[in-house]
């Protein structure tokens, strides 16, 4: 772990480069956008083409969708206790989400128009669920199932299959509890293109959800245009904020619990109480002995480590707004007054006992937020993503008249005389007969 203090002569520039940009290098856009040129102009085969490539599988048009006696055989395959689970975290997400849609209103405005907004779900989205390392039940709850609460009728999944062409069957069954309608083989930046442009075998959606590794991200954000997209949301991250009150094994079991998704995750650790660092560490070392992950987690924890020792939890809370983490613990004395100050971070859990490890899997938010700092411009899933907003106007003779004057003015400025006339030729229309 790199670990500094704000006497450290090297902290400055440290802190400075903390200050992050959700841009992606030379390297990666070119081949993301080689391969979003190719699914382009070629379709299946290049889709199929790259899944043989990354994954090991050989992919047909028959073979690329999950089938629903797949579905049924996952379904028998998983235990009771995990549907349950699964039954609980969608009941939270429902719960949450209902509470957060966007609703119709209307009101008059002072010339009399009647002006409102009407919310309606999406047709067909997609969602992206990752594969790998882990089978990430919980990724698909926490997209399709927001989709499922919004009422969006189609949903199309994305998640890559191993090279026997299966996927893990919790995966499975958690997407078609979350009301995902069609489930392809299928990952990587291929998978957003083909969800994007649309094949041979694949209809396109109209909007994307869902995290990834760069290269999945990194399609999103290109092909925006083609479609919209939630948010960029890339490895996970994980910053704590703690002061002397804080329990150090409860910290240091949070950022172990980051650590263990591997590769290019992020972990920070704030803190103006160098004795509580000192145990923090000490409790990561007692702890990760009994981890299954220890190869991961000692990786990050090598890479992707950071321990701070700040002089006031101002300068802790001025960092964490640079930052822009995903995950944000604040575990501080008057935990109100500085929960406030915090002004970018894609999660907040508050207190010793909030544990990102149940916001990750049950509480009721998406656990799908915004990394790489670029928490600083988008956030995390929410149920109101999932809809279309249009917006209505209803005017009668009596509210036209009122607004003549003001719309002639600036179609007089702008030079769009047509503009004002549309306007007249219906303020003055009883009076011409």
């Amino acid at each position: 772990m790199k670990t500094l203090t704000y006497k450290d002569p090297g902290y400055a520039k440290f802190i400075k480069k903390l200050d992050r940009k959700a841009v992606p290098t030379d390297d990666l856009y070119t081949i993301v956008a080689d391969i979003i040129a190719d699914v382009k102009k070629r379709g299946n085969k290049a889709v199929f083409d790259y899944t043989e490539k990354f994954d090991g599988l050989k992919l047909t048009p028959r073979s690329l969708y999950v089938t629903d006696a797949e579905l049924e055989e996952a379904e028998a395959q998983v235990e009771d206790s995990v549907k349950a689970a699964i039954a609980a975290a969608k009941k939270n997400i429902h719960a949450f989400a209902k509470r957060s849609m966007r609703k119709d209103w209307k009101y008059k405005n002072a010339q009399g128009a009647q002006v409102g907004e009407r919310f309606v779900p999406y047709d067909r989205v997609g969602v992206y669920v990752p594969g790998g390392k882990a089978p990430l039940m919980s990724t698909a709850l926490m997209t399709a199932a927001f989709a499922q609460a919004a009422g969006v009728p189609e949903i199309l999944a994305a998640t890559p299959a191993g090279p026997d062409g299966k996927v893990n069957p919790a995966l499975l069954y958690a997407l078609k509890e979350s009301g995902a309608t069609e489930i392809i083989k299928v990952g990587g930046a291929q998978a957003i293109a083909a969800m994007a442009l649309g094949t041979k075998s694949v209809r396109s959606v109209e909007k994307i959800f869902g995290p990834g590794n760069s290269f999945v991200v990194e399609a999103k954000r290109q092909l925006v245009g083609a479609v919209s997209i939630d948010l960029l949301p890339g490895p996970s991250e994980v910053l704590v904020i703690a002061d002397k009150s804080a329990n150090p094994a409860f910290i240091a079991a949070d950022l172990l619990a980051q650590a263990e998704h591997g590769g290019d995750s992020v972990v920070g650790f704030i803190s103006n109480s160098k004795g509580l660092i000192t145990k923090v560490q000490k409790q990561i070392d007692k702890q990760m002995k009994s981890l299954s992950r220890v190869n991961y987690i000692k990786d990050v924890l090598k890479k992707g480590t950071f321990v701070l020792q700040v002089k006031s939890l101002d300068d802790a809370v001025e960092i964490c707004n640079q930052f822009a983490p995903e995950h944000l613990s604040l575990i501080v004395e008057n935990e109100d007054q500085w929960l406030e100050k915090i002004r970018t971070a894609g999660a907040i859990y508050v207190g010793n006992y909030a544990a990102v490890a149940v916001g990750d899997f049950l509480a009721g938010p998406s656990h799908t937020l915004p990394t790489g700092g670029s928490g600083k411009s988008f956030s995390g899933i929410r149920a109101d993503q999932f809809q279309r907003r249009t917006s209505i106007v209803r005017m009668d003779q009596k509210a036209v008249r009122k607004s003549l004057k003001h719309v002639q003015e600036f179609a007089r400025v702008e030079g769009l005389d047509a503009h004002g006339a549309s306007v007249e030729v219906r303020a003055k229309a009883e009076s011409e007969g």
